[in-house]
Parts: structure tokens; sequence; C-alpha cells
């Protein structure tokens, strides 16, 4: 079972809530809203995303006695306060964009009105999911349109925390890409998933050849074989030799992308292998993509 949420919080969340219990004002209703004051430079917008994530874990948001606990060892131990949040129920509204809108500075996005203890204890938390996710959809958003069609798939687990990859991958999906490669994201929130081989398969066989045999002998010739372990060209006619062509895809991970798609293409239709697609990766970001528009480019990962 995941833990509760309620401690995702910062500790002055608390401090107000305890003086507010004291002095008689945690009970007042209050309007509490999330915007942005300005987007980074060369931005022009920003895509709200995390409400649903928000949500699910605000449904979980209880005090229980390992929480209280946890407060106690850390020097929380007011009792008036203690006895408040063992009884913490979150009755207030929540209302704001949906997922996927635009934002810009100003705007409030999100508004949660509740007596003051309520909605302060949910302030961290709150900024804390739709800071991140929305980072993650604004620039996912960015790369969708720089795609122009092109199907993108999110790959960027290894690059940040656990967690956070999983809630990047629902961010990114929610604004167009096609799937990602996280399994959790998979389990947890249906995002179709993807993935096929890394340069370390090829060179745990003897030769290409034997990598390429093994990976369409299992998945089948749709599959995308990885052809820049060696040297791209011959890989690409390796692939060709193997899987036939037929092949679904090959992927481009190094080197000068542009160049080599144009280069790809060109040898995979004089192999005869038309229909086989072209797909590059390796630290795209949306300048990037925009850079390859001109190439004969399948899909970006």
């Amino acid at each position: 079972m995941p833990p509760s949420p309620a401690l995702l919080t910062d500790r002055y969340e608390l401090t107000m809530l305890a003086a507010a219990l004291a002095d008689g004002t945690a009970d007042r209703d209050c309007v509490f809203e999330v915007f942005a004051r300005r987007l980074p430079h060369g931005r022009r917008y920003g895509v709200l995303a995390g409400t649903g994530r928000l949500l699910d874990a605000l449904a979980d948001f209880r005090f229980g006695d390992e929480d209280l606990a946890a407060l106690q060892e850390q020097g929380i131990t007011d009792p008036a306060l203690l006895a408040w949040l063992a009884d913490f129920e979150f009755a207030g509204d929540v209302e704001g964009y949906a997922e996927g809108e635009l934002y810009f500075p100003g705007s409030p996005v999100l508004a949660v009105r509740a007596p003051f203890g309520q909605a302060v204890l949910l302030e961290t938390l709150v900024l804390s999911v739709l800071n991140h996710d929305s980072a993650i959809a604004s620039a996912a958003a960015r790369m969708v349109g720089a795609a122009g069609g092109r199907p993108c798939i999110e790959m960027g687990s290894r690059r940040t925390h656990e967690e956070a990859a999983v809630a990047a991958a629902r961010a990114a999906w929610l604004v167009g890409f096609a799937s990602t490669s996280n399994l959790a994201a998979g389990a947890r929130y249906a995002v179709p998933t993807a993935g096929t081989s890394a340069h370390a398969f090829t060179l745990l066989h003897d030769d290409e050849a034997a990598a390429f045999r093994a990976q369409v002998d299992t998945l089948g010739t749709g599959t995308t074989l990885l052809v820049d372990t060696y040297d791209t060209m011959q890989g690409i006619r390796t692939a060709i030799e193997v899987a036939g062509t037929e092949l679904g895809a090959v992927r481009l991970d190094s080197g000068d992308l542009g160049l080599l798609a144009v280069q790809a293409r060109e040898l995979l239709d004089s192999l005869g292998a038309h229909r086989t697609r072209v797909t590059v990766t390796s630290d795209l970001d949306e300048y990037a993509i925009a850079a390859l528009a001109a190439a004969p480019v399948d899909g970006y990962g």
C-alpha cells in the first residue's frame, strides 16, 4: 500500500495550523488560488497537468497513527493539533482548469475553497504536483507541436526520480505523446508502452546480425532495430538482410541525426524497404525536433 500523502508537506503548514487552532482562526473560510507569476524566457504559454494525480492523492489525505507518530518524533507534539489532524477529512471544494488546457501568467489554474485549517494543509502537495506535471506537460506539448504529427515516445525514466518518471510519462501522454517506456505508467494510468532494445543487447551477441535475428525471432519483423552500434549504414543493410523489407523500423540514436536520417531513408528505399520507418532518439527537445522537421523521420523518442 503506498504511503499516505499527508506528510508530503512543509512543516510550516502545521505550524500555521497549530497557531490558527489556538486563536480560533482555523475555521475562517478561505480561497487559495494557484497561478504562475511568469513563464520561462521564450515561452508563450504553459499546459496544466497533474490535477488528476492531485485529486487521487486528496482522497487518501489522512493522518494515520504512523503519520502522527512521525510528527511527534519530529517534535510536533501540540495535543490540540494532533487531535485535529487525527480527525482530518477534507470537506472543501477544488475547482480549476481541465488537464491539458493552456494557461498564462496571472490566471488561476486551480482554486481550493475551504476553511483555512483544511486548505493550508494541501498547499505544499498542490504546488508540488502541479509544478512538476505542468512543467513536463508544457515541454512535451511543444515537442508534440514540433513533431508535426509524427509520434513521440517518452523515454525519460532513467533521468529522474523513479516516481517522478511515472508522473512525467502520464503528463507527456496527456498532451499527445504516443507511448512511454515506463511500465509503471502503463500499469497505473494505461499509458501505452513501447520499447525494443539497447546497444548492450547488440554487444551481447557475437555480431550484429545475431542480435537482430534474436530480436526478430522473438518480436517479429514489425519490430524496431537499433542500427548504430557499429556502422550505421552497414547496420541498416544487416537489418534488412535479417528481417526483410517488411522490417517495422530502424532506430538512430547517435551522430548527426538529420544527415543520417536522409542517408537511412535513401538506403532503405534502395533496398526495397519503402515502408520501414526511421525513428530517431537521443537527447531530443522541441528545438532538436524542429531542426529535424525537413528530414525523413517517422518518429521521435
